[in-house]
């Protein structure tokens, strides 16, 4: 586990860099919405307004909240608008509802255009300031995050915290080691492409923006997402597509391949690699190749997919040609691609000691997927998280594993179906979840498995970015008794959404109004108590690098409030009460020798500092100290590493490169991924540990092992 405290520190995202928007073409004209766009908005606030779990009228009070939302999301650090354009704007921030129900698009179309005009200047001044040198020597200091300061008074205060922009910028690229003619280079070539994604941006994107403040504006987990968008979505949910099976980026105006996805055709002609560049596209056999250098990338996804077993014609330069290099022509058959690394994986993990050899069956989950088109249609062998990890199972089962851990660490959730199906492969038949609908209705959701797939030692790791689905995993395992919660406290999303898809609704037959997410239910333990707000907590607790104030459900100001009902009547499967202090007087030990938690316990201090000042010098004499400070304490680490007295590791700090994502080399990135890939995971290796010791003292010691028989029944009040 590495905590990258330097690119925490300094990185610094705005709302110009976060959006991959863009038309083919840059836009020159102010954007208007389109008749479907209103259309879609109408429909969006009937369901809203009436089957939302949280029914809100789209009166002032919403509207304003809207407004709030929408800036919120075009200029979070306050860095393209200033005070004179929010009291201009502020004129319909009251009549944004009213303007909706009449199908008027035009103030938020208004307010987008006015954001791109602001962040156009923005970026076009910082190119200016490229031009001449910077003062380092200079005692001033530059603000990490701005979003809960106040607006720009006028241009020259926006302009000063430009100019401070810009020289934290330069300065981190001249500490990572660039001359001051290679920090131009970049820095002029960054904000060039800031501006061509800004000229990029249609209607679509500045709609998708717009919808999703007012879905957020009453909770943050209702969302509206463009026919494209939602296309994805079920991409993600069925892990299937159709298409040639590259991953795609865009380096320097080229659509450009990242990586080869196994089995699918580009991989199999053996005619493409990574870092290949795609400059056309043409359909079928003789159809007229589409440019598409300068494309925005989802454009350019879009023309590459179609329909199985059709050709399309790839015009290619390959990784290794110069810009006037040769190139080829490739043909490829489109085929369904089944997204295999995103579907559950299982290893197995050995401790030793002494004499004994323990084994414990780790399954990674990226999310509770759910091919719902495949199950709608009947389709016997369609893919689920479930179906997959009863086969991983059977599989861990014929491997003689000790104990089976679920990594569930970054798994924002999915399918509620999938989530009570998964259950029951560890605790059989029982109740899993309640979910109470908008007219307070409870029904209590079973698992109707037969008997359980695994029904030994058992234990769940959890972080802050396991969510939903997970939480509702993790926490019928804790209340079942059933295993043991290991890791950090859970995002604290206790709320159930549906998809509502908004052509479906119009009879509309070629998608263009685009889908709801839209909350209809908040879920809760069966014992009464939900994880809204508060999340699971863990058994076993990791030190975390998150703030809770600032991700996680109690980060957002209009989440639903914790509550309880009352509990569901379950017979827990065991009582784990006795083994805990045992478990966890043996894992503080064990941390406390550990280096690679010191470390980290270390990292996470400085960083809180760093948070609480909010704040870097912006002095190069002053940053070279803070650096070198930094780097002395890396070479005690490595020191200590070689000399035998702590295991060696990559670093758990790493240097700030200056660069942000898209500027790195593509081989060296991919590089660095695989290298992170193989890092030593203290956390997952921790965990396992702690699930050999409770096969341990379950072996070893049968009175305690007793104390984990069944309990009596808990009972609704």
């Amino acid at each position: 586990m590495k905590l990258k405290i330097w690119g925490l520190i300094f990185a610094f995202v705005t709302a110009a860099q976060s959006l991959s928007l863009a038309a083919n073409q840059p836009t020159s004209e102010p954007l208007t919405p389109r008749a479907q766009e209103a259309r879609a908005a109408h429909m969006a606030a009937e369901l809203l307004s009436r089957y939302h779990y949280k029914p809100m009228p789209l009166d002032d009070a919403l509207s304003g909240r809207i407004f709030d939302q929408y800036l919120k999301a075009l200029d979070p650090e306050k860095v393209f608008f200033v005070q004179s354009d929010i009291d201009q704007l502020a004129e319909r921030r009251t009549k944004l509802g009213s303007d909706m129900v009449r199908d008027d698009l035009s103030a938020p179309f208004a307010i987008f255009n006015l954001y791109v005009k602001r962040a156009t200047e923005r970026l076009t001044y910082a190119r200016t300031l490229l031009k001449s040198g910077i003062d380092f020597q200079k005692s001033e200091n530059y603000q990490l995050t701005r979003n809960k300061q106040a607006w720009s008074k006028d241009e020259a205060d926006v302009r000063e915290l430009w100019r401070k922009r810009v020289k934290s910028d330069w300065l981190r690229l001249r500490l990572a080691g660039k001359d001051d003619k290679a920090v131009v280079d970049v820095l002029d070539k960054r904000y060039a492409n800031m501006l061509k994604r800004m000229g990029r941006v249609n209607s679509e994107d500045a709609f998708q923006i717009y919808m999703n403040a007012y879905t957020t504006a009453i909770e943050p987990h209702t969302n509206y997402m463009a026919p494209r968008t939602a296309a994805n979505f079920d991409i993600s949910m069925s892990l299937s597509l159709v298409g040639i099976g590259a991953v795609l980026t865009e380096v320097d105006d080229y659509t450009t391949i990242r990586e080869l996805v196994p089995g699918g055709p580009a991989i199999l002609s053996g005619q493409l690699s990574a870092g290949d560049r795609i400059l056309g596209v043409a359909q079928g056999e003789n159809g007229s190749m589409t440019d598409i250098m300068g494309n925005r990338l989802d454009d350019s996804v879009a023309l590459i997919r179609g329909a199985p077993d059709t050709v399309v014609r790839l015009d290619v330069l390959p990784a290794a040609a110069g810009p006037d290099g040769k190139h080829k022509l490739v043909t490829l058959v489109r085929k369904p691609i089944s997204l295999k690394e995103q579907a559950a994986k299982s290893s197995v993990q050995e401790v030793s000691d002494g004499k004994v050899t323990r084994k414990v069956g780790v399954i990674t989950l990226p999310s509770f997927y759910e091919d719902f088109a495949a199950k709608q249609r009947g389709d016997k062998a369609y893919k689920s998280v479930s179906r997959d990890v009863a086969q991983l199972l059977a599989e861990l089962k014929s491997q003689k594993v000790d104990s089976i851990l679920v990594d569930l660490r970054n798994n924002g959730g999915g399918s509620l179906v999938e989530a009570v199906d998964f259950t029951g492969l560890f605790i059989g038949k029982g109740p899993v979840v309640q979910v109470r609908s908008a007219n307070g209705r409870v029904t209590l959701e079973q698992s109707e498995q037969a008997s359980a797939a695994w029904d030994g030692p058992l234990g769940v790791l959890i972080n802050r970015s396991s969510a939903s689905a997970s939480e509702i995993f993790a926490a019928a395992i804790q209340d079942h008794g059933r295993g043991v919660i290991i890791g950090e406290p859970s995002f604290g999303k206790g709320t159930v959404q549906t998809m509502v898809d908004l052509d479906r609704v119009a009879n509309n037959k070629t998608p263009q109004f685009g889908e709801l997410k839209m909350t209809i239910a908040q879920f809760f333990r069966i014992n009464g108590g939900t994880t809204q707000l508060r999340g699971v907590m863990p058994d076993i607790s990791f030190p975390s690098s998150f703030d809770a104030g600032e991700f996680g459900e109690s980060s957002f100001d209009n989440a639903l409030a914790w509550t309880q009902i009352k509990p569901a009547s379950y017979k827990p499967k065991a009582d784990l009460q006795g083994l805990l202090p045992t478990l966890t007087a043996r894992h503080d030990a064990r941390i406390q020798k550990d280096k690679g938690f010191q470390y980290l316990l270390e990292d996470i201090a400085e960083l809180n500092v760093q948070r609480k000042r909010n704040e870097i010098s912006l002095n190069e004499a002053v940053r070279r100290k803070e650096l070198a400070t930094q780097e002395a304490r890396l070479a005690a680490r490595k020191m200590a590493a070689v000399s035998g007295k702590s295991e060696p590791a990559r670093d758990v700090v790493q240097r700030d490169d200056g660069l942000q994502a898209d500027e790195r080399n593509l081989a060296t990135e991919l590089a660095e991924e695989k290298a992170r890939k193989n890092d030593k995971d203290i956390f997952l290796i921790e965990a396992v540990q702690v699930l050999a010791d409770e096969v341990a003292l379950r072996q070893s010691n049968l009175n305690l092992a007793s104390r984990t028989k069944p309990v009596s029944a808990v009972t609704a009040q």
